[in-house]
């Protein structure tokens, strides 16, 4: 869990674009604003970026009694990333490597993130991780893990980047692979309506962790989430989110794929902003 108070100002700035849209009154907005602050001084000392979203995001649907106002944009986002699903899948078949492909558009994916910015350009993220280096590079140690792992545990994040994470499952072909989305709506990440609605039941068991924290809190989630991530001999772990609720976290072989998309967590990886990253945990 790592604590900053830049992620204040960054829960600032996602939650002014969010009252702007939502029919609050003023005296409404100001006072989810006073609620936001007092919540923030309270958990300083045992702050989770997930955890604070997540109390956040509950109550704003108390004040807009809207349970999804992430709705319209998952589906735009879902139905982007479907569109350009035949192109992509030509781009595996004609790929020379196309693990490496796969995982790299994949992680270009994790772009797509409602909570960090509302404005990406998808087709410049995937230009740009298909001929860039990684600023750290395990995908060789997750090939090899993938190959004798008899489990796989994948725990997805945003809309419209799960398609992504399905062509990656289809192309490694693991035959015991569990996909893993949100327990409830959460800014953008994936539901389980998503993943039907993108086919990823086609390809993998999908489950929710039983959770609507926009991360991987193992010990809020339901037992048979637990169960299966105990089990698993390999957990791929996409995205900052689940980063944050992960990492230095369990003693479990977790390979975090990710795009950094702010300097707190480049920091704690000792990488850039932008950079991309496919980290074992140690």
């Amino acid at each position: 869990m790592i604590s900053d108070y830049r992620c204040f100002f960054c829960f600032a700035r996602a939650f002014e674009k969010l009252l702007e849209e939502e029919e609050l009154t003023v005296a409404e907005k100001n006072s989810f604003t006073r609620g936001m602050t007092m919540l923030y001084s309270k958990s300083q000392e045992n702050f989770s970026a997930p955890c604070f979203s997540r109390k956040l995001h509950q109550i704003l649907k108390l004040y807009s009694n809207n349970p999804d106002p992430y709705i319209k944009v998952k589906k735009q986002s879902n139905d982007l990333v479907l569109e350009m699903y035949p192109a992509l899948k030509k781009l595996l078949i004609e790929s020379e490597n196309p693990y490496e492909t796969a995982l790299r558009l994949a992680i270009a994916g994790n772009i797509i993130d409602f909570g960090i910015s509302n404005q990406y350009d998808l087709d410049a993220t995937i230009d740009k991780v298909l001929k860039s280096d990684f600023a750290i590079n395990h995908s060789s140690e997750l090939k090899g893990a993938l190959s004798t792992a008899k489990t796989v545990l994948y725990l997805g994040d945003n809309s419209g980047e799960i398609v992504l994470d399905k062509l990656f499952i289809e192309t490694i072909m693991h035959p015991n692979l569990t996909y893993v989305v949100r327990g409830a709506p959460v800014i953008n990440d994936a539901t389980i309506d998503d993943a039907r609605y993108v086919g990823m039941d086609t390809v993998a068991d999908v489950i929710t962790n039983g959770y609507d924290a926009p991360s991987t809190i193992v010990d809020k989630c339901s037992d048979e989430f637990k169960e299966l991530f105990n089990r698993a001999d390999v957990i791929i772990s996409k995205g900052q989110g689940n980063l944050e609720g992960l990492l230095g976290k369990t003693d479990k072989e977790v390979y975090f794929l990710l795009m950094v998309k702010c300097d707190v967590i480049a920091e704690a990886l000792g990488v850039k902003k932008g950079d991309f990253v496919v980290k074992k945990q140690d």
